[in-house]
């Protein structure tokens, strides 16, 4: 946008993203509220900057967030504050320990399994998901990345021990990658023929395979064998068997709704019940995604019919490297390299029907997010733009 542009100045303490936009004049704070980027590397589009890090977006007139993984509003030269309130009178509980056994869609109603009834008037199924699943999964030393403390577990539990971890997409791969130095062997298996497959593409996967890393692809975990309740081995499906003294689950997830044994009768005749959904049957396990789940569940049981429509953004840590990505670019039939993967500064375009519809940059900021924000607005870069 040619009528609109930016400047970081400095106000006292303070570091300012000063904007023009059609004439008009704004001030926001320059730092993101996610990681502290600055905005001013980020790409502007009409009333939006976009952050060059991680994909926060924020309305440069008022500072408020528009897209996460921005956990906060900007300050701004105006006191901006927005309050959603669901009701008059809004009390919050939380339920621990306790199993839902039932839904009466006509009382609207819900039991547990301690024989308390609670009444809704709309009622979210978020039951969450599941992964690894095959015997000796609830072993000690079978780990899974979902929380800062199960991080700070694998942080110590992989200490010169003999690890392998199951999944060759983001998550198995960046821990792989951050355990290289610590653990005494790492192998790592996967589903697919070749690493990042679906996602950045093999050429990228080829990094840790430099680095030692033993790789057992087109393979799945049968059995998990363990001695006084800790890992001994892994078998695969292939009929191999992996030594191990820890297994790290980093595979995708799938929904346990389909599988619910909640008695739901009537309940898809039920205009009462609202379950999770994207415009399109995928899943996508970004942060960024996560949290607008739950803003447009809300908005929905408010009547307010709001779709989710977002462009995804997601970023990775590969031996200290953070590889951005924005997008949805399972499928891709084709992919457009500028740079080397080898010299650690790339940018690849990813296309299907000759369209763009995903980007992965490394050292090319704000290269990725600029794509992102090409996609949220509905423009197509065609193949001819990307090469």
């Amino acid at each position: 946008h040619s009528h609109c542009k930016t400047e970081d100045v400095e106000v006292g303490d303070h570091n300012v993203l000063l904007v023009r936009c059609d004439g008009v004049y704004s001030a926001i704070s320059n730092q993101c509220t996610h990681y502290g980027a600055p905005l001013s590397k980020g790409v502007l589009s009409g009333h939006r900057v976009r952050c060059p890090w991680h994909g926060s977006c924020f309305n440069v007139k008022t500072g408020d967030l528009e897209e996460y993984p921005g956990i906060d509003c900007l300050p701004c030269h105006k006191a901006c504050i927005t309050i959603y309130f669901l009701s008059n009178h809004m009390t919050i509980s939380e339920l621990y320990f306790v199993q839902a056994l039932s839904i009466d869609t006509n009382k609207k109603t819900l039991t547990f399994d301690d024989d308390l009834i609670q009444c809704y008037d709309q009622i979210l199924i978020a039951t969450g998901s599941k992964s690894l699943d095959c015997p000796g999964v609830d072993l000690e030393n079978v780990l899974m990345l979902e929380t800062p403390e199960d991080a700070r577990c694998i942080h110590y539990a992989c200490m010169g021990c003999r690890t392998v971890v199951v999944g060759t997409s983001f998550v198995g791969m960046e821990v792989a990658a951050y355990m290289i130095d610590m653990a005494s062997s790492i192998t790592i298996i996967g589903s697919s023929e070749l690493p990042y497959q679906k996602t950045l593409g093999p050429e990228i996967g080829k990094v840790l395979e430099e680095r030692g890393v033993t790789f057992y692809m087109n393979d799945a975990v049968a059995e998990v064998q363990g001695e006084n309740r800790r890992v001994k081995a892994v078998k695969l499906k292939s009929g191999i068997t992996i030594e191990a003294d820890l297994l790290i689950v980093g595979i995708g997830m799938y929904s346990r709704q389909t599988e619910c044994f909640l008695n739901l009768n009537n309940l898809n005749n039920s205009s009462n019940l609202t379950l999770p959904k994207s415009l399109i049957n995928v899943s996508i396990g970004h942060w960024q995604t996560a949290q607008a789940h739950g803003r447009i569940a809300a908005l929905n049981m408010m009547r307010r019919e709001v779709e989710l429509n977002i462009v995804p953004f997601y970023w990775t840590v590969l031996l200290g490297r953070t590889i951005r990505y924005a997008g949805y670019g399972e499928g891709y039939t084709e992919m457009v390299l500028k740079g080397r993967f080898e010299n650690m500064k790339f940018l690849a375009l990813y296309l299907k029907d000759d369209e763009v519809v995903a980007a992965a940059g490394l050292n090319v900021e704000p290269a990725v997010s600029v794509v992102a924000e090409r996609l949220a607005e509905g423009r197509v870069i065609t193949k001819a733009e990307a090469e």
